[in-house]
């Protein structure tokens, strides 16, 4: 007997649960809630920089420094760090070009045979 009065009471609860869901959501439907967010700054990306050309035949000191995001003239540390991070996303093993690939390479080597 209690067990009957038990499930009886289950769901009656659950009917006016869901009544009660129910109204609630068309409230909510007829009166949206207006929430004022305070606006985050965007970022301007500087486009005058980015190297619009593509590869020369023999490699620069300017073009390798392009390619790997650093100074033609910077420290040996720098230019081992930026290599790694490019070549993280652009290795042919996750996806990337092997051209590509090859020209970060390629940019590495000659900044590093120059640099101390």
């Amino acid at each position: 007997m209690s067990t009957a009065v038990i499930v009886g009471l289950a769901a009656a609860a659950i009917g006016f649960g869901g009544r009660f869901a129910i109204r609630a959501l068309r409230h909510l439907e007829a009166n949206p809630i207006k929430v004022n967010l305070p606006s985050l700054p965007i970022p301007k990306f500087n486009m005058v920089t980015y190297y619009r050309g593509g590869f020369e035949d023999k490699m620069s000191r300017r073009e390798a420094g392009l390619i790997l995001g650093v100074s033609p003239s910077a420290a040996r540390d720098k230019i081992q760090q930026a290599h790694k991070r490019i070549m993280v996303i652009n290795h042919p093993d996750r996806g990337g070009s092997p051209y590509v690939a090859a020209k970060i390479n390629e940019a590495k080597e000659l900044l590093d045979k120059n640099t101390k």
